[in-house]
């Protein structure tokens, strides 16, 4: 299979080599076309995410794999003006099966920088849709698509591999999940306004969160934050006053104090009337003091708690992505032998094109035979024994031949082929002595054949 996959991801390169070989949505349907053009290739398809850069191609021409592989990271180096030596330092390449597997880890969420991570194959099958859109894609680069497709999807439905939340902003909103039986009617307040406490609105608003309010020391920062997510901004001045509407409260600052002490803590859930209120300190120093975890109506984790929760996810995920790894690999298997029946259909077709052919003219001829009034059960023997030694005699020719050449191994292919595979225990002498005892029999018969029927 001409298949190559090749490209860079966070585990070869730095983030300011990837981004400079990233490509912009709206670059990649030209990519594609100059891609087949400059790099001679006949399908491509181009994933590109902030984590890696890919090119699946079907080669063409005479060249080798990895000279074809060389190739394209040069067009790949050439397109973002960068050196390919710089490129060619970082970048990987697979080939046929090789290639396959790898696009298949990718769909899956093997080779993400989280492991099992969703997202990838929404990336993956809109790269895809993009590549058909354009041209780029015929139909060995579909048909591989489509099972690397329903393989990403039995990964995902047969194994846990994406179950359990291995980032530490999604592990505190799952505790919220596991704490309160409908998440819509909670009110969250986050305290900071960093990359933490973002992920943690995002996946807030995932869980059917609608009420956020984002506390932070400066305005401005909480207020571009809030936005984004229909959330209310705040000052952390302010948060005391907050606190008792707040059913999850999640903290993340640079604060070498703690915002939020026992007293005022203790002043909301009296507020309150005691209903219970989750609380995630994820800083280092805390946001939160300990003592806090003494109040009753209190459910309070730190990020060592969370850390614990995450690390034990990721063991299970590692579980199961050996689980992963043996689906991927029957579906890559039960792929390769599809692809290698399909290579067989042409030739079938042209045989079979020739014994309907090699029919055709034995019938009209015993027809012929019949209007001039031979004896019709003659005419049938004729006919049978016509076209039998016809179809046998092109193998009988090439039987004949691998036997003079002393071809065993072919031979016993033949017999197989031809469904006259005797015992297992056979040796390859008899069975040569068997093969050239059968040429000797055709032999006879094709001459009796070529006088007896005009």
């Amino acid at each position: 299979m001409n298949l190559i996959a090749l490209g860079i991801n966070h585990n070869s390169a730095a983030v300011e080599v990837r981004e400079k070989v990233a490509f912009a949505p709206e670059q990649v349907s030209e990519a594609m076309g100059d891609c087949c053009n400059a790099a001679g290739v006949d399908e491509v398809v181009i994933l590109s995410t902030c984590n890696r850069t890919e090119i699946y191609a079907l080669a063409t021409g005479e060249v080798t794999l990895p000279e074809k592989a060389v190739q394209l990271i040069d067009w790949m180096a050439g397109y973002h003006h960068i050196s390919p030596d710089e490129l060619r330092r970082c970048a990987y390449h697979y080939e046929g099966e090789q290639a396959l597997k790898h696009i298949v880890q990718v769909a899956s969420g093997l080779d993400s920088m989280v492991l099992g991570e969703p997202q990838i194959f929404g990336q993956l099958k809109s790269a895809f849709a993009v590549a058909s859109e354009c041209g780029a894609v015929g139909s060995e680069l579909g048909r591989l698509f489509q099972r690397v497709f329903s393989i990403a999807k039995r990964v995902r439905t047969d194994t846990a591999i994406g179950e359990n939340p291995v980032s530490v902003a999604y592990a505190a909103v799952d505790l919220a999940g596991h704490i309160f039986s409908d998440l819509s009617a909670c009110r969250a307040l986050l305290v900071g306004a960093g990359e933490t406490i973002e992920l943690v609105a995002r996946h807030l608003i995932d869980a059917g969160v609608t009420r956020i309010v984002i506390a932070n020391r400066t305005l401005g920062r909480a207020r571009d934050l809030a936005e984004r997510f229909g959330a209310e901004a705040v000052l952390l001045s302010e948060i005391p006053e907050q606190l008792p509407a707040a059913d999850i409260v999640i903290t993340s600052t640079a604060s070498q104090l703690p915002i939020l002490g026992k007293g005022a803590v203790e002043q909301a859930i009296r507020a309150r009337k005691h209903r219970p209120v989750l609380m995630v300190d994820i800083a280092v120093p805390r946001d939160i003091e300990p003592q806090v975890n003494e109040l009753r109506d209190v459910y309070l984790y730190s990020v060592d708690d969370l850390r614990e929760i995450v690390d034990q996810n990721m063991r299970s995920r590692r579980n199961e992505a050996r689980k992963a790894d043996d689906i991927i690999a029957e579906g890559v298997r039960v792929y390769m032998e599809d692809r290698r029946r399909l290579g067989a259909v042409d030739a079938v077709k042209e045989y079979r094109g020739m014994a309907e052919q090699l029919r055709d003219q034995e019938l009209e001829k015993a027809l012929r035979n019949l209007a001039r009034g031979q004896d019709p059960e003659q005419v049938v023997t004729y006919l049978a024994r016509g076209l039998t030694n016809k179809l046998i005699h092109a193998p009988t020719a090439g039987l004949k031949e691998a036997c003079a050449d002393g071809r065993s191994d072919l031979l016993q292919q033949a017999r197989q082929l031809l469904g006259i595979a005797g015992d297992e225990a056979e040796t390859d002498d008899e069975a040569a002595e068997q093969s050239r005892d059968a040429i000797d029999i055709n032999a006879d018969d094709t001459d009796h054949s070529r006088h007896t029927l005009q």
